[in-house]
C-alpha cells in the first residue's frame, strides 16, 4: 500500500498560503454568472417558442435542457466549494448565501451535505466512503454503461431520486446523496407525522422553487418551470454519473490521493455539462481542499511542472476506461 501524499511534501509554507487565499469577488462571480446563464437560457427559450418553427424550437429546447442541467450541476459544485469554505472568503456567504441561492433550488441543504462530503474526503475509496457506491462495479461493459446512461436520460434515475428525496424528507429513509440508503425506524409515528416532517425538511426547496415558478408565472412563461424540472430529471443525473466516474472510478483503493483520485481534461462542452468551475481538477482538490476553484488550474500546472501529476485524460477516455470490461454470455 502506498503512503499518503502530503501537500507539505510538495509545496512550501508560503505556496500553501498563497494557493489557499479566498476571494469574495470570485465567489460572487461564480454564483451570479451561473444564475446569469440560466436567465439567458430561459429567455432564449421563451423567444424560441415565439419565433422559431416547431422543429427549431425542439432543437433549442434540447440545447436549453442540456445547459440548464449543467448549471444545476454547477449549483451542486458551488455548494461543494462552500462546504469546504473556499467559495467565499466571508463565512456567512459560504454558509447562508450559497445554501439558499445554490443548494436549496436543487433540493439540497448545506448543513447536511457538509459532514457527508467531508467524510468522503477523510475516507476516500475506503469501505466507509459514502460516495463509494457511485463507482461500485466499475469497470463494466459498454452495454451496461449504455443502459445506465439511457436510464438517466429517460428520466428513470431522476424520478427514483425524487421519490427517494420525498421519503428522506418525510423521515422514512436516511439522508444520502447516493443509492446507498437505509430505512429509519418508524415505530410510534402517525400518518400526520410524515407530511409534517416532509414540509419541515423540504421547506427550503419548496420556497426557492416556488419563487422560481412565481417568476416564470409573472413573466407569462410558467411552462419554463417544467423545463427546469425536465433538466433536473433527465441530463442532470447523467452529468452527475459522468462526473463521479471521472473523479474516482477504476482507480486504486489506497489512501494516496495521487492514486485514488483523477484529474480530467475538460474542454468547452465538458465545462458546460460535467465540469463547471474547475471541478475537473480533482486530484488537486483532494490534495489540498483549501484551494478555491479559480486557483486550481495554477496548482495543477505547478504539480505538472514538478512531475507530481500526469497528463490528465479526457472525459471520453475515462468513459472508455470504465466500460472496457468484456461482456461474457
Amino acid at each position: 500500500m502506498h503512503n499518503k501524499t502530503k501537500i507539505s511534501d510538495i509545496l512550501s509554507r508560503d505556496e500553501i498560503k498563497s494557493f489557499s487565499e479566498r476571494s469574495d469577488l470570485w465567489g460572487a462571480w461564480a454564483v451570479v454568472s451561473t444564475w446569469g446563464v440560466l436567465a439567458l437560457t430561459f429567455t432564449s427559450l421563451a423567444w424560441a417558442r415565439e419565433l422559431l418553427p416547431w422543429w427549431g424550437f425542439c432543437l433549442a429546447l434540447i440545447v436549453g435542457v442540456v445547459i440548464i442541467a449543467g448549471r444545476q450541476l454547477c449549483f451542486g459544485i458551488l455548494q461543494h466549494d462552500a462546504a469546504h469554505g473556499t467559495l467565499f472568503k466571508t463565512k456567512w456567504c459560504n454558509d447562508v448565501l450559497v445554501d439558499w441561492l445554490c443548494a436549496r433550488p436543487i433540493w439540497n441543504e448545506l448543513r447536511k451535505y457538509r459532514p457527508y462530503h467531508l467524510t468522503h474526503h477523510a475516507r476516500t475509496s475506503c469501505v466507509d466512503d459514502p460516495d463509494l457506491c457511485l463507482v461500485a462495479g466499475l469497470p463494466t461493459t459498454r452495454r451496461s454503461l449504455m443502459r445506465k446512461c439511457l436510464r438517466d436520460l429517460s428520466g428513470i434515475t431522476g424520478l427514483k431520486f425524487l421519490a427517494g428525496r420525498v421519503l428522506m424528507d418525510a423521515g422514512v429513509l436516511q439522508w444520502s446523496l447516493t443509492s446507498d440508503i437505509h430505512r429509519l425506524p418508524q415505530a410510534g409515528r402517525r400518518w400526520w407525522n410524515y407530511p409534517r416532517t416532509f414540509f419541515r425538511n423540504a421547506s427550503g426547496m419548496l420556497l426557492t422553487n416556488g419563487l422560481l415558478l412565481a417568476a416564470f408565472w409573472i413573466s407569462g412563461q410558467a411552462w419554463l418551470y417544467g423545463v427546469w424540472v425536465l433538466a433536473y430529471i433527465t441530463p442532470f443525473p447523467l452529468f452527475i454519473r459522468i462526473r463521479s466516474m471521472a473523479e474516482h472510478a477504476c482507480l486504486e483503493s489506497g489512501t494516496d490521493v495521487l492514486r485514488n483520485t483523477r484529474t480530467t481534461q475538460a474542454g468547452v462542452i465538458a465545462r458546460v455539462c460535467v465540469a463547471p468551475i474547475r471541478v475537473n481538477f480533482h486530484i488537486e482538490h483532494h490534495l489540498m481542499a483549501s484551494v478555491p476553484y479559480f486557483r486550481l488550474p495554477k496548482l495543477h500546472a505547478l504539480l505538472r511542472q514538478r512531475g507530481i501529476v500526469p497528463q490528465p485524460p479526457t472525459y471520453l477516455q475515462v468513459l472508455k476506461r470504465v466500460s472496457q470490461r468484456i461482456h461474457t454470455a
